[in-house]
């Protein structure tokens, strides 16, 4: 006897309900803020832990990469996707995020983390210079503001003693650098991927972040191919973690939401690396340091939900992959 509860032609199955994408913006956002603490726990150089990281994601993205191709060409003869412009933007990524790694022993992990997203500031600028696209007045008045905030979240203010991290002024070049690099990595990105497309792009550009970061690390520190049981634990959850599952998570979920909303959940990252940092590192950042912070994220709050939108035919990548 069937079910009075089996779906039938004159009684469709019920809609299976979809999950709020601010719910998973967030887990996403939370996955991607364990990043600098995974980086920090696993103690090895920046060029090993930004090579891990990439070289472990791989068996993850390339499957996924894979299937999104098939995907698109049961629809399209080509996927639209400009692989050497991806690879480029790749080198840019393990340069970020060699340099990242760096800033993270160096300034602290939270600090670091809010550090370096200024590239939300520095990415609209680069539109600009090499795109043509508009930048607001009210964009540009937040700058001064977010420098102010950065220099006092780098310890470059007030007293020395009082700053997390051993060397905060390098660790705040390196971020600001790697701020810069990763900045670069989303414009080529933008040039590069094909509409609609979330996997394939990262699939590729990681493969060219894994070269850089090995010849970047290898002459810098060096990069340590046999790191201890202890260290590869760390390196795995890093890559499952904070590179594939945050990624995927974000990038399922911001083309369901609008933009501001997407970036102001996206600043959960800075704030949850500052916290976790305090609970998990014991780093408890200074008095000025901690509104340095507060005054960072405010301006780059204001800058995501202002900057001028992209053009429709470029479109943007869904979310950055710290």
């Amino acid at each position: 006897m069937t079910s009075s509860l089996a779906p039938s032609a004159g009684n469709p199955a019920p809609p299976v309900p979809r999950l709020d994408p601010r719910l998973i913006a967030v887990a996403g956002s939370l996955c991607i803020a364990f990043s600098p603490i995974f980086i920090a726990l696993a103690d090895v150089s920046p060029g090993t832990a930004t090579f891990f990281r990439c070289a472990l994601a791989l068996p993850l993205l390339v499957p996924l990469a894979l299937f999104e191709r098939r995907r698109r060409l049961r629809t399209a003869s080509v996927t639209g996707n400009r692989p050497w412009v991806l690879l480029a933007g790749g080198a840019l990524l393990g340069l970020d995020m060699t340099l990242w790694a760096e800033s993270v022993s160096a300034a602290g992990a939270g600090v670091s983390t809010v550090l370096v997203n200024v590239q939300v500031v520095i990415l609209p600028l680069l539109a600009f210079l090499v795109l043509g696209e508009r930048v607001r007045r009210t964009f540009v008045l937040a700058v001064p503001v977010m420098l102010v905030g950065v220099a006092l979240a780098g310890g470059l203010v007030g007293d020395p003693e009082a700053v997390t991290g051993p060397a905060p002024v390098r660790g705040t070049v390196t971020a600001l650098v790697a701020a810069a690099a990763y900045a670069g990595y989303l414009l080529f990105v933008r040039l590069g991927a094909g509409p609609g497309q979330r996997f394939t792009p990262v699939a590729i550009a990681t493969v060219g972040a894994a070269a850089t970061s090995f010849a970047v690390g290898w002459f810098w520190q060096g990069v340590d191919l046999a790191p201890d049981a202890r260290a590869l634990a760390w390196l795995v959850v890093l890559a499952v973690v904070g590179q594939v599952i945050g990624w995927v998570l974000i990038a399922s979920a911001l083309p369901r939401l609008a933009s501001s909303t997407g970036a102001s959940i996206l600043l959960l990252q800075p704030v949850g690396a500052v916290l976790l940092g305090a609970l998990v590192l014991g780093e408890v950042p200074g008095v000025l340091q901690l509104i340095g912070c507060v005054v960072v994220l405010g301006a780059v709050a204001v800058a995501a939900r202002i900057r001028a939108a992209p053009p429709a035919a470029a479109p943007e990548p869904a979310a950055p992959s710290r």
